[in-house]
């Protein structure tokens, strides 16, 4: 179980690593600065294809049944997603590499919390030291990017960059916990379906109004277009895939999977970016890989719903109240008297 689940989460990492070399290639190298364009034709193709499944189904799991029952949940949830999406990448312009690499772990405590009020998830001691030993390797990472020279330069304002972080983090957060319980209770065609409805609704309008100058400059070749297949490939292959590993895992266990992916992408960079290489890099990702085994060794329980204590009749405190009660309550009744001490009653 530990192997599948420390598998599971490195593909996942893969996939996230394809989406961050990619988008840093068409920054770099094309002057391409366009992540909700991009969030939107990820949400286009859940459209096409997991909404398309739920529109060809019948009974409860139709689409339209879904839409009447729990629409405005999902449009929460994809608004969640797509500014989670959004925030954590508009961050890289106002703060360092380093403060987004720190900040967006405050999305697992977030995450935790989130778990234990809503999925009633129980950990004991060993979850979280082994959070404590994920966030370290962070640590070491970003010290490991500090001594490369790759810490970038000062953003043009910090706080705002830091603000972003930390709410992208926390609607990641709210965003992971939703597919938890979706998939878990519900299915994952339902999930992916209504995120991508509402997340191609919504990413759409905001990439009409905050994107659309920038696309507008964008110098299309091949390059730049296999670059964009690429980065939608590796979204949809990470939606599509993230709702199987947390329906064997959890959210939880997902996010502190995915903290390597920073380090993958780093691997790649050193040849596409000429990224200076640490010993500290190597470190950190056993680090990291020592605190997921050490949280994945031991499973969380969930906490069974509280009984409410059904009322037990011991005796009437009100007598006239209750015969009231019962004269209204009760049917009519005719009783016959028959010889001897034999009384039938009929009910009518």
């Amino acid at each position: 179980y530990i192997l599948k689940t420390v598998v599971l989460g490195q593909m996942l990492s893969l996939f996230i690593c394809g989406t961050a070399v990619t988008s840093q290639y068409l920054a770099e190298k094309f002057q391409v600065n366009t992540p909700m364009l991009q969030s939107f034709i990820n949400y286009s193709l859940l459209l096409l294809v997991y909404t398309t499944m739920l529109a060809f189904r019948t009974g409860n799991d139709s689409l339209l049944q879904i839409l009447k029952q729990r629409w405005w949940k999902y449009i929460l949830l994809g608004l969640a997603d797509v500014e989670a999406n959004y925030m954590i990448v508009k961050a890289y312009q106002y703060t360092t590499l380093t403060s987004v690499q720190l900040l967006d772990c405050f999305g697992i405590p977030v995450l935790m919390a989130l778990s234990w009020f809503i999925l009633r998830a129980r950990y004991k001691l060993i979850h979280f030291i082994a959070v404590a030993v994920c966030l370290l390797g962070v640590g070491t990472m970003v010290g490991a990017d500090i001594l490369a020279g790759r810490q970038d330069t000062e953003g043009s304002d910090v706080v705002i960059g830091d603000v972003l972080v930390l709410l992208g983090a926390s609607l990641y957060a709210i965003s992971n916990v939703s597919e938890e319980y979706i998939v878990k209770n519900l299915s994952r065609v339902e999930f992916l379906g209504m995120v991508g409805l509402f997340g191609t609704i919504i990413s759409g309008l905001q990439l009409a109004i905050v994107e659309h100058k920038d696309i507008m400059k964008i110098q299309w070749n091949w390059k730049v277009a296999l670059l964009f297949a690429a980065f939608a490939l590796c979204m949809f292959g990470l939606y599509s895939f993230m709702p199987v590993v947390i329906k064997v895992t959890s959210a939880t266990s997902v996010n502190l999977g995915i903290l390597t992916a920073d380090l993958y992408s780093l691997f790649f960079g050193l040849f596409l970016f000429y990224y200076k290489f640490s010993g500290l890099y190597i470190l950190s990702f056993v680090v990291i890989m020592v605190g997921f085994i050490l949280y994945c060794s031991t499973p969380t329980r969930t906490a069974e719903p509280t009984a409410v204590p059904q009322p037990v009749s011991a005796g009437v405190d009100n007598a006239a109240l209750k015969i009231e009660e019962t004269d209204r309550e009760a049917p009519a009744a005719t009783v016959q008297f028959t010889g001897g001490e034999t009384v039938v009653v009929s009910t009518n």
